[in-house]
């Protein structure tokens, strides 16, 4: 038994080791040493620098903004979805789901065709004699794309959550008085709150870390940590202070992994 149970975990467990584990020890020992293999903190402290603090707290800032749109749109239409009948809400987020399972990058190229000042947006507000959409290459732009790309990820586990929410305990407090706002602050959104957790944490994790949306739809005029990394990477060819900006980077992800597993050590808020 345990040696079939090795054989099935192996091809899992080679995985995890070639493009999980190795490539992390790499991030570590490139961001601890210098270029000459002798240890150092120096690329840590690169994050300290003027212009990365700037890249990190516009990050910050547009993470946070695109978290919260997210959720303000995310959370009622889950709440529609879970009390719709079971053939329409199955359509509706198979809706959602479909752009998923089409190319990230292509996704946001559509955007950058849409939005850009020739673009289709513009072309159809011309044609009716109105003002004209000019946020391309603009922060306004890079929130739409983190929005339009994310917003699967917080609707899901919310979602999985409302469906699996007991309806008798629901009618149970509206019998026993409670009107639909109590009944939503006492009892819905308490046991919903572990899919909201990880809906927040499954949309500010990429969105702080994104470097494609805001290359495409920021124009490369507007600088995230992501794209600075990206250029210590590619441009510079400087592995070792990118490596150090990526373990910084690294601690807002484990902050937010440990804050979805303390609200949600069930599992409930998976998104699949």
């Amino acid at each position: 038994m345990n040696k079939k149970h090795w054989l099935l975990s192996g091809p899992y467990l080679v995985w995890t080791v070639a493009f999980i584990v190795i490539p992390l020890l790499l991030i570590v020992y490139y961001g601890l040493t210098t270029a000459e293999g002798a240890f150092t903190l120096d690329n840590i402290a690169q994050m300290g620098r003027p212009e990365n603090l700037k890249a990190l707290w516009l990050a910050l800032l547009l993470s946070v903004i695109s978290t919260v749109i997210c959720l303000v749109m995310a959370y009622p239409l889950a709440m529609i979805l879970s009390n719709m009948k079971f053939n329409a809400n199955s359509f509706i987020v198979m809706i959602f789901i479909i752009p998923m399972w089409m190319n990230f990058l292509l996704r946001t190229l559509a955007w950058q065709t849409l939005l850009e000042r020739n673009g289709v947006i513009n072309m159809v507000l011309k044609f009716l004699h109105l003002p004209t959409l000019n946020i391309i290459n603009t922060p306004y732009a890079i929130v739409l794309g983190m929005v339009y790309n994310f917003l699967p990820f917080m609707l899901l586990p919310i979602y999985n959550v409302l469906v699996k929410i007991d309806k008798n305990v629901v009618n149970a407090a509206r019998d026993l008085g409670a009107n639909s706002f109590q009944t939503f602050c006492r009892i819905i959104f308490p046991l919903s709150l572990p899919g909201v957790i990880s809906g927040i944490t499954m949309v500010f994790v990429p969105s702080l870390t994104t470097f494609v949306i805001s290359d495409l739809l920021g124009g490369s005029k507007i600088l995230l940590i992501g794209n600075v990394i990206e250029q210590k990477f590619k441009q510079g060819s400087n592995w070792n202070v990118g490596s150090g900006l990526s373990l910084v980077l690294m601690v807002f992800i484990l902050i937010s992994m440990a804050i979805m597993q303390k609200y949600d050590k069930n599992g409930e808020g998976a998104a699949f």
